[in-house]
């Protein structure tokens, strides 16, 4: 065979290989590639708190000293604001309304710092280096005292957010399982329920497995078990009833977009290795409003603030569902129309 043969020879067998589908494809992975070192590397290569919800309880004209120069540090690490009494700050800490509160001691020269670990281990610190930075150039002392305190066995109470990961992760990899196993877009909507049904079942035995898992197994976190069981279980399916409205839209492209939200955006904005007053803006601002970020929210909470303030994220975690359930009916649905197939009424 001459050279010029054996070269259409191998740019036959290249664009055999290689088709342009297959091209595309490898071209999404390489954008999701990097998407996620810049998310990652962007959220997290540089945390610095920024207008942490912060009181002081003195009185009131210390209050106010004090709220003014706690508003003039360098970058604004605090949102301060003066509370009436100690018990108000505890409460406030409990209800997540502020992650932290200095008590001045008018009468000497050590105030006390309190804190909540249970929110974040990282931003309890933070907090702690900067007031003790704080009193230091006043000539005062500053004694920290953990109000709702992470675990022992919660290194950097970390423990919530991993927790929420492997909820996440179970949502997306079951619906793309469903999908890769008989094609990415639902051929009926009767497949597309059989499909939530499943993912459903799939939600409730991952859900119960993580919360026994990181409770009686592990002991890494507090709280109430069937609670740990119900956000699981509702994490999971909001991720997978997303997952699988993606692929209803999209084939499986959705599978893509799936991982671009809820692993290259959610992980990184979650709060989870850096508290979100510590996050950059963008990612701060994207996070409550995703799976992770939602649902490590709500885990801290059930851990180590008495189930306070879920509402919110509950909401998120239920839209996300709810969302996912009827985008993908309603594709499933135009699908049928669209081809010609009988639609059954309970679907219309």
């Amino acid at each position: 065979m001459t050279q010029n043969g054996t070269q259409n020879g191998l740019l036959a067998e290249v664009k055999d290989a290689v088709t342009p589908r297959a091209t595309l494809l490898v071209l999404g992975v390489v954008a999701l590639q990097l998407l996620f070192i810049a998310s990652y590397v962007g959220a997290l290569h540089s945390p610095k708190p920024r207008d942490v919800p912060f009181a002081v309880v003195a009185p009131r004209a210390a209050a106010e000293q004090a709220v003014a120069r706690l508003e003039k540090l360098p970058g604004s690490p605090l949102d301060p604001r003066a509370l009436s009494d100690e018990a108000t700050a505890r409460r406030q800490i409990m209800n997540r309304d502020i992650d932290g509160a200095l008590i001045i001691d008018v009468a000497g020269t050590t105030d006390r710092l309190l804190v909540a670990s249970g929110g974040g281990t990282v931003l309890a610190t933070t907090l702690e280096k900067y007031l003790t930075t704080l009193e230091a150039s006043q000539r005062r002392t500053v004694r920290t005292v953990d109000v709702a305190p992470a675990s022992a066995t919660d290194f950097d109470g970390l423990s919530s957010f991993y927790v929420v990961v492997g909820w996440c992760v179970g949502g997306y990899l079951t619906a793309s399982i469903l999908a890769i196993s008989s094609g990415a877009r639902p051929a009926n909507p009767r497949r597309a329920v059989i499909r939530l049904v499943v993912m459903a079942l799939v939600s409730i035995v991952g859900g119960l497995g993580g919360a026994v898992i990181v409770g009686p197994i592990l002991d890494a976190l507090p709280g109430s078990v069937m609670a740990f069981w119900g956000l699981g279980a509702l994490i999971t399916f909001a991720v997978g009833a997303a997952t699988l409205a993606l692929q209803a839209l999209f084939g499986t492209v959705g599978i893509g977009l799936a991982i671009l939200l809820v692993v290259i955006a959610g992980n990184p904005s979650a709060g989870g290795a850096f508290p979100l007053p510590m996050l950059p803006p963008f990612w701060e601002a994207i996070g409550p409003v995703l799976p992770p970020g939602a649902g490590t929210w709500v885990a801290r909470s059930i851990a180590y603030f008495k189930g306070n303030d879920t509402t919110g994220a509950l909401l998120v975690l239920s839209a996300w569902a709810a969302v996912g359930i009827a985008v993908t009916l309603g594709a499933s649905v135009l699908r049928a129309k669209h081809e010609g197939e009988p639609v059954p009424a309970e679907a219309t």
